[in-house]
């Protein structure tokens, strides 16, 4: 074996060694997407505003100010499905439950469109090493 062979076997050995192992769970769930935290696009991952922070966790996408959120699929076409989401309309405390019409549009497993009453926002996924402390632990699931 010619030594730059070997030199570079031992930089790929060296690099992958250092590689982090994702153990945050796969895409999935109601949208095949992946849980944890999205951002709107554009947005820094490392310091959201609240209103740019989506929460998906395979059963809904919630925001900073909903929880427990549900899609019921009514209809899909490709990969955009029309849902009626029920939320509690508070992120701490007790609320009352509401249940809004949403367009979700996937992407891939880490990118989605959200479109309510013809309002319409792209969001992307945040690993939780790129969040800011306090959302590293609600990342995680």
């Amino acid at each position: 074996m010619s030594k730059l062979r070997i030199a570079i076997i031992a930089v790929l050995a060296a690099a992958s060694a250092h590689a982090s192992v994702d153990t945050s769970p796969k895409p999935g769930g109601v949208y095949k997407l992946k849980p944890g935290i999205f951002v709107e696009r554009n947005t820094d991952c490392g310091a959201p505003p609240n209103a740019a922070i989506r929460q998906y966790d395979g059963k809904g996408i919630s925001t900073a100010h909903t929880r427990a959120c549900k899609a019921t699929v009514r209809a899909r076409r490709g990969k955009t499905y029309t849902v009626d989401q029920s939320c509690i309309d508070a992120g701490a405390g007790p609320a009352p439950r509401f249940t809004q019409r949403q367009q979700i549009v996937v992407q891939d497993a880490l990118t989605f469109t959200q479109v309510i009453k013809g309002e319409r926002a792209t969001y992307r996924y945040c690993p939780v090493y790129q969040l800011p402390k306090d959302l590293q632990k609600v990342g995680r699931g």
